[in-house]
C-alpha cells in the first residue's frame, strides 16, 4: 500500500503562524510608534534652540528681544497668523514676550504638537519650550530644568 504525501501546509499550521505573526506585531507596533515620536521631537529641539539663538542675536544688536516671529524679528517664513510650522511639520512654535521699562526684557519660544500628526499622542514630553534664561521646559512648562526634581523627565525629552 502506498502512501500519499501531500505538499502544503494544513490549515492548523497556517492559524498557527498566523497567531505568531498577530502576537509579535501587537508587541513590536507600539515599540516602533513610540521610537518614532522620539526621533521626531528633534523636530522642536531644532526649531527652539535656532529660535533662541536668532532671539540673542537681535538682543545684541538692538538691546532687546523681538516679539515677531516672521519678518522684521526672527524671520521665520511662511508664518501663518502668529505661529510657524517646522520643517518637518509636527510642532508649531509660538513666540510670547514680556515688556518691561519700555523694552522686551523676556521670551519663552514653544513648540506645540500639531494635532493629528502623531505628536499630539506624545505624553511624556508635549509640548516643548526655552526662555531667555536657557530654562528648558516640557509638557507645556510643567516639566522645567532649573527644578532640581525634574531634571531628568526634562533631560530624557529635550
Amino acid at each position: 500500500m502506498r502512501t500519499q504525501s501531500t505538499a502544503g501546509f494544513t490549515l492548523i499550521e497556517m492559524v498557527v503562524v498566523a497567531a505568531i505573526v498577530a502576537i509579535l506585531a501587537a508587541i513590536a507596533y507600539p515599540g516602533y510608534q513610540e521610537h518614532v515620536r522620539k526621533s521626531r521631537r528633534t523636530d522642536a529641539r531644532n526649531i527652539l534652540l535656532e529660535a533662541a539663538q536668532r532671539q540673542e542675536r537681535f538682543y545684541t544688536e538692538r538691546n532687546q528681544y523681538t516679539t515677531a516671529l516672521g519678518d522684521g524679528g526672527l524671520n521665520f517664513s511662511p508664518m501663518t497668523g502668529t505661529t510657524y510650522r517646522t520643517p518637518d511639520g509636527f510642532y508649531d512654535l509660538t513666540l510670547a514676550t514680556t515688556t518691561a521699562a519700555g523694552r522686551v526684557s523676556t521670551y519663552v519660544l514653544t513648540a506645540t504638537p500639531v494635532t493629528g500628526k502623531g505628536q499630539d499622542k506624545d505624553t511624556a514630553c508635549g509640548a516643548f519650550s526655552i526662555n531667555q534664561l536657557g530654562v528648558k521646559c516640557i509638557l507645556g512648562g510643567s516639566k522645567c530644568s532649573n527644578v532640581a526634581a525634574q531634571q531628568a523627565d526634562v533631560a530624557k525629552c529635550w
